[in-house]
Parts: structure tokens; C-alpha cells; sequence
């Protein structure tokens, strides 16, 4: 197992003991990354009793259908914004049978523009009884696969946070 492996194999794990010792549920709302950030979690045996379950919702529609994503949100800030992965998360948190969701939304690569470049991920975070959380994070061109790695973690390190306060 490498270096970057290690790190988020703890992380995972302290994520999932976090969550048990608050009686948390744990769901997430991904489109860069596809269902990786559930994955990274649920490859963890015995994570069921905290996760409940991750939406991948790539396309716009998706975000709409199944989150409840505005169309109107989506068409004046577009889907890789912070009013975007706000609604992502509060709408997985309201869909799911959770208190604890991450959302992300972002361009992993090739490609972006001046104004949204390559590696921009925006990133959602909503508990019940607690207003919603957004942030911004360009990690750069890295390559796709970084890019998603990186926001995995970085979701993994925005629960925890989230769990140990």
C-alpha cells in the first residue's frame, strides 16, 4: 500500500469511528467523482451501520431528478458552483436517512476554461440542525485521476472535521 493510500485508509476509518460514536449517518452527493467517495467508505468492512447510501449524479438532470438541484441554480452559476454542491448536499440530506452528507461538484479533466479551470472542485457539507457548508478548492491540473483522488480525500478530511466538532 502506498504513502497516499495509508493516509486515506485512516482517514476512512476515523471518519466511520467518528460517525459511530455521534450515532451519525453518512451520505454523499458526487459528480466528479462518480461514487468514489461512497466506495472509499463503504470498502471498509462494518461501514454500514453509519453509511446510508451515495447519489452519483453526473449529469445536470440527474441533479435535478434526484436532488432537487434548481434548474435555475444550475443555469446562472452552473454545475461546478458552490450554490450548486449547497443544493447537492442539502438535497441528498433531505432524500436520504442520514444527518451527515458531502457533496461535490467539479472538473476533474482534461479540459475547463479561464473561469472555471481543470482540478476546481466545489465541495457541500450538510448536518441536520446546523446551516449548510460550501468551499471551493482548485487543486490544478493534476491529471484526472489526481483530481478525483484529491477530492475524495479532501471530502474524507471535511467529514471528519465535521464529525470532531
Amino acid at each position: 500500500m502506498s504513502g497516499a493510500d495509508d493516509i486515506r485508509a485512516d482517514i476512512r476509518a476515523e471518519v466511520l469511528a467518528l460517525a459511530r460514536a455521534a450515532g451519525v449517518k453518512i451520505a454523499t452527493a458526487e459528480s466528479c467523482t462518480g461514487g468514489l467517495i461512497i466506495a472509499a467508505l463503504t470498502d471498509v468492512a462494518g461501514s454500514s451501520d453509519v453509511v446510508d447510501r451515495g447519489f452519483v449524479t453526473y449529469s445536470n438532470a440527474a441533479k435535478i431528478d434526484m436532488l432537487a438541484v434548481s434548474a435555475a441554480t444550475l443555469e446562472a452559476h452552473g454545475a461546478v458552483s458552490e450554490s450548486v454542491a449547497r443544493e447537492m448536499a442539502l438535497g441528498a440530506l433531505a432524500r436520504a436517512q442520514a444527518d451527515l452528507c458531502v457533496a461535490v461538484t467539479g472538473i476533474a479533466g482534461p479540459g475547463g476554461s479561464g473561469h472555471k479551470p481543470e482540478g476546481r472542485v466545489c465541495f457541500g457539507l450538510a448536518r441536520r440542525g446546523q446551516p449548510a457548508q460550501v468551499e471551493t478548492v482548485d487543486f490544478g491540473p493534476l491529471g484526472r485521476a489526481q483530481v478525483r483522488a484529491a477530492t475524495v480525500a479532501h471530502a474524507l478530511q471535511l467529514l471528519a472535521q465535521n464529525l470532531r466538532s
